[in-house]
């Protein structure tokens, strides 16, 4: 399999303990024992879901920096946890380019949400890489 399904399947972990509040470790391992995943999907997801869990506060804080007229409450749990990933590729992935990061976050949204929904995430996602990317450089 590949790096794009390992998103998506982040992205269903994230929705699933979003929806039911439940953000432990062990939500994420049930989920991936109920599923078959290749080594480096596990891998990918293990870091993902923890790293974004280890860091919900900061990385929401963020989306909610860059949602103008909108509380991170009211986004669609699709929306919201796609958003997630994508922030946590820009912030703590180095080996993801930032064109790939942002397209996938589109796609995902395509595929698992609305068209809207894509255009929104892609606005979010520019306005955090022209105002903090370009901080951090």
């Amino acid at each position: 399999m590949s790096r794009k399904v390992a998103r998506e399947e982040t992205m269903k972990i994230l929705f699933q303990m979003e929806i039911n509040k439940d953000y432990s470790d062990d939500s994420m391992n049930t989920y991936i024992s109920e599923h078959e995943f290749a080594d480096d999907e596990i891998q990918y997801i293990n870091h993902a879901v923890g790293t974004i869990t280890n860091n919900l506060g900061k990385i929401d804080a963020i989306i909610e920096k860059h949602i103008k007229g909108w509380k991170i409450y009211r986004l669609a749990k699709v929306d919201l946890s796609v958003l997630r990933i994508a922030i946590y590729e820009l912030k703590f992935r180095e080996d993801i380019p930032m064109e790939v990061c942002i397209n996938e976050a589109i796609e995902t949204c395509k595929k698992y949400s609305t068209e809207e929904s894509a255009k929104f995430v892609n606005g979010v996602l520019g306005s955090f890489v022209r105002t903090e990317m370009s901080n951090d450089e």
